[in-house]
């Protein structure tokens, strides 16, 4: 088994790469259930790359800590990521999911249904994101979920801050870019732009964020403020 590499921070204090088993026990440490690996193969039919089994786990983790009746998702994908969010949800929490693909809605609604989730728990809105969120109501929920247009995430932020309620929480799937964010040799608008999200997030003092290591990584940040 695979040790994985080592180096030092500032302080010298020895840091460990996590090695191809442990991050797969990681991942895989809650099993997805079948109509959730069945709407992740229908994603990858449409070239939707939907947040791995690790980091959905969280999410509906988060939905669950913060009992979210009201979460908002930049990007529906297949519906990976709102059955996770669902999932967490209480009974009576109604997601809104945007998306700018049609198909991506229709595969998701595909999912809700095997999944046995009423009608009335999703408001899918098919369009741009950054022309939907404006018509939302400021302070009117409990998480925001983004996993979307790489490039546009810094705007996904402010726009995502003024819809949370105090305590409620933001979250950005695949922050650290296939490693790309580390590289300083990386500087495409895509890589640019999640160090720029990264940086706000961590300099805003109505945020309290931190960067799980889950899957492509995962910035959760809470509003207190």
């Amino acid at each position: 088994m695979s040790a994985g590499f080592t180096r030092t921070d500032a302080r010298g204090v020895s840091l460990r790469a996590v090695d191809a088993p442990t991050r797969e026990y990681v991942e895989g440490y809650l099993p997805e259930d079948a109509v959730t690996a069945a709407a992740r193969a229908r994603g990858a039919g449409l070239g939707c790359v939907p947040i791995g089994s690790g980091g959905g786990a969280a999410l509906r983790f988060l939905a669950a800590a913060t009992q979210a009746k009201a979460v908002v998702e930049i990007g529906t994908g297949a519906g990976v990521g709102a059955l996770y969010l669902l999932g967490g949800m209480p009974a009576a929490g109604v997601l809104t999911s945007i998306d700018v693909e049609p198909e991506h809605q229709r595969a998701a609604r595909v999912a809700f249904a095997e999944a046995g989730i009423a009608v009335s728990r999703t408001r899918l809105i098919m369009g741009r994101a950054l022309d939907v969120l404006p018509r939302l109501t400021d302070g009117a929920y409990d998480l925001v979920f983004v996993d979307a247009a790489k490039s546009e995430y810094p705007k996904y932020l402010a726009e995502g801050v003024r819809l949370l309620r105090p305590g409620g929480v933001i979250a950005f799937d695949n922050v650290l870019w296939h490693g790309r964010v580390v590289d300083p040799a990386h500087r495409d608008p895509d890589t640019a732009a999640m160090r720029e999200v990264a940086r706000s997030v961590r300099d805003d003092d109505r945020l309290v964020p931190v960067i799980l290591p889950l899957g492509d990584g995962l910035l959760v940040a809470a509003k207190v403020g």
